[in-house]
């Protein structure tokens, strides 16, 4: 599969990702949203659980701050 890095305006293409931390307290799980116009994060969550919700926190928060246009 070709992957297109080579974006040419920012809300294009966004990319996400999800890792664990370890804490005293036990394991965090941070999900991000990356623009890859820019490369910055433009969303993030953070959960005690890997589910549904951590990944759907993280697109709704870039897209309230992004506002993208339709399409």
């Amino acid at each position: 599969m070709a992957q297109q890095f080579n974006i040419n305006r920012p809300n294009k293409v966004w990319t996400t990702d999800i890792t664990y931390i370890r804490t005293y307290q036990g394991w965090l799980y941070l999900a991000i949203v990356m623009d890859l116009y820019s490369r910055q994060i433009v969303g993030w969550a953070l959960a005690e659980h890997m589910k549904t919700e951590l990944c759907v926190a993280a697109l709704q928060m870039a897209y309230w701050h992004r506002k993208p246009d339709k399409g």
